[in-house]
């Protein structure tokens, strides 16, 4: 039987100035965390600083917002070593469910595979937790990571903007709206007819 696994993923990345060193800039990936989760159990955390190449000096901005310095992505792995991660973590015929929070991260790695000359790596279902955590509570905008878990009225985990501890925060969100969604499957009504659009209830009542 072919075990399934969660694999919640977050990237860090390159932020220009505003400078003509900086044209034609696109983000690179500079720290990635994964948390991988089989049969509701962490199994494997990975997290690394990983050398950008087509602009690899860092810029104040991003150095002061993501509060990482040069000497970091400098001594990270290689985008080479950051792609066959991911195809040793997915290969063994495991079937994979990647998930993060919004649609960024998967992006940003298929124009950096593109761009480098990579095939990309992850061949699963995605999942944009923050899609799923809109339409679940019927929210009209997209709810930040962090702001997320504080209205469940909990706490995230290690520092915002640090790709493993934002991994992490979103495997916590995750398992907070299974949570809700088998409760709600547990007393929605049985009788014939239309049924309760929560979504719409909780807009009522926000």
């Amino acid at each position: 039987m072919v075990e399934h696994q969660y694999l919640f993923i977050d990237f860090e990345f390159t932020m220009p100035e505003k400078s003509a060193k900086y044209r034609g800039f696109f983000p690179e990936i500079i720290e990635v965390g994964i948390v991988a989760v089989r049969n509701n159990q962490i199994y494997e955390t990975f997290s690394s600083y990983v050398t950008p190449v087509r602009f690899p000096i860092l810029s104040a901005r991003c150095k002061s917002f993501l509060n990482i310095s040069q000497e970091q992505v400098d001594t990270g792995m290689s985008f080479a070593e950051l792609v066959r991660k991911f195809e040793d973590i997915t290969s063994d015929s495991k079937k994979s469910t990647v998930v993060t929070w919004g649609n960024m991260d998967m992006k940003v790695l298929r124009n950096n595979c593109q761009k480098g000359g990579f095939s990309f790596p992850i061949k699963s279902q995605e999942i944009d937790l923050s899609m799923e955590y809109k339409r679940f509570f019927g929210d009209q905008n997209q709810t930040g990571l962090w702001k997320a878990v504080e209205e469940y009225g909990k706490e995230g985990v290690g520092k915002h903007h640090r790709a493993l501890d934002d991994a992490l925060t979103t495997y916590h969100i995750f398992n907070l709206v299974e949570k809700d969604k088998k409760y709600l499957k547990q007393h929605e009504p049985t009788t014939i007819g239309d049924r309760v659009d929560f979504s719409k209830l909780f807009n009522n009542f926000a």
